[in-house]
């Protein structure tokens, strides 16, 4: 075979270990949290979900054996081949064991998502489903990398960055009017600790942020297309971007996916400082070639109903159009939140509830609770619960199919679902009632936090679910 020069060998080593490493993260999400959440005695069960649903609507290894075992068996499975993907050897075995962990990761990784319902229902799962399985064709370490591969992972960088800029300008006015980042970081999912210090910014620093957004997500995706150095310049530029949301939020592993993306845009020369010897590097065989050209064929096919979505004026966000869940659309914070309400759940040990009861709260790792506890930085990991109660806060809990289920788990004492919480005020035996109260959160001013110490005031808004006992 010829020897040739790649001029994207480091970018995708970069690249593949970028994919391996978010695997890594959501299989170790899915190995802490799947059971109790999605569980044979979770609180929205997987065996009720595929009794109910047929697998040619949601295929999934689930089907087979939903049961806790295998929940944890896959998991765990997931987290050993991520590792083996980050340090590179199956790509040392060839094309066809690196696309067989490749495969294997996309695989396991679409059982859950397709058996997770509202849990797994957050854009960044399809997306490193889509970017998983376009990855199954990168190549062996001695291979050049297909250079229409690299198009395909653009095509999916430009969708995710451009459909997120088309939501924005066709939804909230504070979009147009350059003001929602006076609210966003108060009152997004998940705060962390510099978030305060970014909702107290000037207001020309907020203006300013929403004009670089709005060049970030519909003019630049269009160079990522261009020659080089363009591309790779619009590729940093993205990861500049990039990094601002995520010192500024938790955003799971949206952000550094979408940098792993960006590095599609940039060819060797942005890599040059790094301590890698390129090998002898061969062309892709016949084969590899032409299973790149079906899955450019493949994405071109699919990509008619996302394109068709970005059109519309009436464009949805993150929705997959295929249960195998590749080539969808993106979009985030098509609209955003003025105030922050947020549900607090209390328990109590009396056996009546009367005026004097005393009740006692739960907190919750991620969202805000106690308005002295500082924000919490967690993304990359996920934690589903907390971001379902953030939805949740914007209409009836009871609305929510899993809310019921999760105040029952709370009155039976499930140490599963207790796991999922910062705190347990019931240590010894579980409450006897639990409610949920209702309260409109902001941040301190620079002053109330110099003289109080805390980063929240709350303000109580009333009893949002009444109490209930397992009587």
């Amino acid at each position: 075979m010829i020897e040739t020069r790649s001029e994207s060998w480091r970018s995708r080593l970069v690249f593949t270990r970028g994919v391996a490493a978010v695997y890594l993260v959501a299989f170790i999400c899915a190995a802490n949290q799947f059971v109790p959440l999605l569980g044979e005695h979770g609180l929205l069960p997987v065996p009720r979900f595929v009794a109910a649903v047929p697998f040619a609507a949601a295929p999934s290894l689930f089907y087979l054996f939903p049961t806790d075992r295998a929940f944890t068996l896959v998991a765990w499975a997931g987290i050993a081949l991520a590792s083996l993907a980050l340090t590179g050897i199956p790509e040392r075995g060839g094309t066809l064991a690196a696309a067989v962990v490749w495969t294997a990761l996309w695989a396991l990784y679409l059982s859950f998502m397709n058996v997770g319902q509202t849990f797994y229902g957050f854009g960044w799962e399809s997306l490193l489903l889509e970017t998983g399985f376009l990855t199954i064709l990168a190549g062996a370490r001695t291979t050049a990398p297909p250079p229409l591969l690299t198009y395909l992972w653009r095509w999916t960088l430009f969708r995710v960055m451009f459909g997120a800029g088309l939501i924005k300008v066709r939804g909230d006015s504070c979009w147009r009017d350059l003001t929602c980042l006076d609210y966003y970081f108060e009152t997004q999912p998940i705060p962390n600790p510099a978030s305060w210090y970014f909702h107290w910014m000037p207001w020309w620093v907020h203006q300013s942020g929403v004009v670089a957004n709005h060049i970030a997500e519909l003019i630049l995706p269009f160079a990522y297309f261009a020659p080089q150095p363009i591309a790779g310049i619009a590729g940093l530029l993205t990861i500049a971007f990039q990094l601002t949301l995520i010192v500024s939020g938790n955003l799971s592993w949206l952000n550094w996916l979408t940098i792993v993306l960006c590095v599609s845009t940039l060819d060797d020369r942005w890599f040059s400082w790094l301590p890698f010897r390129v090998p002898a590097i061969h062309p892709p065989r016949l084969v590899h070639r032409l299973a790149v050209y079906a899955l450019a064929a493949l994405v071109a096919l699919l990509s008619i109903g996302p394109v068709l979505n970005m059109l519309s004026p009436n464009q949805v966000m993150n929705t997959s159009y295929n249960p195998l869940q590749i080539v969808n659309t993106y979009g985030a914070f098509g609209s955003i939140t003025r105030t922050r309400d947020e549900i607090v759940l209390e328990g109590t040990a009396d056996e009546a509830v009367t005026e004097r009861t005393v009740w006692r709260e739960y907190e919750f790792k991620g969202k805000p609770g106690d308005p002295s506890r500082r924000p919490i930085q967690i993304a990359p990991y996920h934690l589903r619960l907390d971001w379902l109660m953030w939805f949740a806060a914007m209409g009836p809990p009871e609305d929510e199919p899993w809310f019921t289920p999760l105040r029952v788990k709370l009155l039976e004492g499930d140490p599963g679902v207790l796991g999922l919480l910062r705190t347990n005020p019931f240590p010894d035996r579980p409450p006897r009632s639990i409610r949920a109260v209702c309260y409109r959160y902001r941040f301190t001013t620079p002053d109330e936090r110099r003289r109080t110490g805390r980063w929240w005031n709350r303000e109580l808004l009333g009893v949002c679910s009444p109490a209930v006992s397992l009587r």
